[in-house]
C-alpha cells in the first residue's frame, strides 16, 4: 500500500528544522529507525546529512545519506523510509535522473516503502515539477516527476496580500497560467501544511491549509483535515 507524506515546508517560522511536523513524521514512520536521506537539492549534501541526522538521532531514528555513484540504487532497494529533502527542485530531479535513482525510488514507493518529502521533495511526487516555485538553476532532461500522486503540488503557496504594490504575478495568477496549458489539478500547500496518503486514501493535515487549482474553476479553500480521496481516483481530480 502505497504511504506517502508530503510536507509544504521543513522548518516553520520560529521553530527548528522539522519541529513543527515531527510528532506526525513519527507517527508516518512508526517502528521504522532507519532512513535513507536523499540530499540532492541541496548544495552541500554532506552538511545537508549531517543536519537531517542531526535531527533524526534526537528520535532514535538513524539517517543514511544517499551518496551518487556509490551503491545508490542499492541503497533505495534496502531502504526502510525514504526521506527527500527540500531545496531547488531543478537540481533534485537533475541529480536523480542523472544517477538513474527515479525508478527505483519510485517502484519503492509504490510497492509501500514509505516516502517523506519536503518543499521540493513533495513537487517532485508529482507527475511533473512544472509546479515548482524555483529557478531552472540547472537543465533536467526532461521535467517528469516520480508521479506517485495524479496532480501536481505547489509548495509554499502564499495568498496574496490586497495591501502590497508589487506588480508580478500572485502565486495564484501563476498557477492560473499553468493551467492554461495544462488539465491535471493543482494542490497549493501552504506553509506548515501535508498531505498524507495511504493507499486509496489521501488527508490533508497539519496547519494553514491548501488551495486546490483546476482549470476552468475557482480554486477551492481545502481546510486542514479535509479528505482528499477524489484527487488519487482520476488524473482529473473530480
Amino acid at each position: 500500500m502505497k504511504r506517502l507524506m508530503l510536507l509544504s515546508n521543513s522548518t516553520n517560522h520560529g521553530r527548528e528544522y522539522l519541529d513543527h511536523a515531527m510528532p506526525e513524521v513519527l507517527a508516518f514512520l512508526g517502528p521504522i529507525k532507519s532512513l535513507l536521506f536523499v540530499p540532492f537539492a541541496g548544495s552541500d549534501r554532506t552538511l545537508y546529512t549531517e543536519k537531517v541526522k542531526s535531527r533524526f538521532a534526537k528520535e532514535g531514528i538513524e539517517v543514511s545519506g544517499l551518496i551518487p555513484l556509490s551503491g545508490g540504487a542499492r541503497a533505495i532497494e534496502g531502504a526502510e523510509a525514504v526521506f527527500v529533502g527540500g531545496g531547488n527542485t531543478f537540481r533534485l530531479i537533475d541529480r536523480l535522473q542523472r544517477g538513474r535513482y527515479l525508478e527505483p525510488l519510485r517502484r519503492r514507493a509504490l510497492e509501500g516503502m514509505p516516502y517523506l518529502g519536503a518543499s521540493a521533495g513533495s513537487v517532485i511526487a508529482a507527475p511533473s515539477i512544472k509546479t515548482t516555485n524555483d529557478m531552472p538553476i540547472v537543465q533536467p532532461q526532461w521535467f517528469e516527476g516520480l508521479a506517485l500522486v495524479p496532480f501536481q503540488i505547489n509548495a509554499h503557496y502564499m495568498d496574496a496580500d490586497p495591501s502590497s504594490r508589487h506588480m508580478g504575478e500572485t502565486r495564484e495568477e501563476r498557477l492560473r497560467e499553468f493551467l492554461e496549458e495544462n488539465e491535471v489539478p493543482v494542490l497549493a500547500l501552504r506553509e506548515g501544511a501535508w498531505l498524507r496518503v495511504e493507499g486509496d486514501r489521501a488527508r490533508l493535515e497539519g496547519t494553514n491549509g491548501a488551495r486546490l487549482f483546476r482549470r476552468g474553476a475557482d480554486p477551492e479553500e481545502c481546510a486542514p483535515g479535509a479528505a482528499l480521496d477524489a484527487l488519487l481516483g482520476s488524473p482529473s481530480g473530480r
